[in-house]
């Protein structure tokens, strides 16, 4: 069993950077590839960044493309997510997610076991 706890959220204004953490209670280093969704109020959860357990490849939604990096420190089980050039459009809860996956990282909902509680984010002058 994986359990996952994001950090980070909070009130940001336009323009602003945004940092994102999320440990892992288990060794999600070895053989679990990760990913980051949103969910803004009645719309569906989307996918916005994943990546490989080895962390050489990572893939990024169209709507971050350009504005995100997603990186994983294997030595404290945590990914992290950094969205520059916030937009209003980017508020919404931040979930973490984990699947046990050898290679890649999947880009779905259902590419994934494990998700934790999630982190509000708003972006508002």
């Amino acid at each position: 069993q994986v359990q996952l706890v994001e950090s980070g959220g909070g009130l940001v204004q336009p323009g602003d950077s945004l940092s994102l953490s999320c440990v892992a209670s288990a060794r999600t280093n070895t053989y679990y590839a990760m990913a980051w969704f949103r969910q803004a109020p009645g719309k569906e959860r989307e996918f916005v960044a994943a990546i490989s357990w080895g962390g050489e490849n990572t893939y990024y939604s169209d709507s971050v493309n350009g504005r995100g990096t997603m990186r994983r420190e294997k030595d404290t089980n945590q990914v992290f997510l950094q969205l520059h050039g916030m937009k209003p459009e980017d508020s919404g809860v931040y979930f973490c997610a984990a699947k046990r996956r050898l290679v890649g990282a999947g880009t779905g909902l259902y590419d994934y076991d494990y998700w934790g509680p999630g982190t509000q984010v708003t972006v508002s002058a």
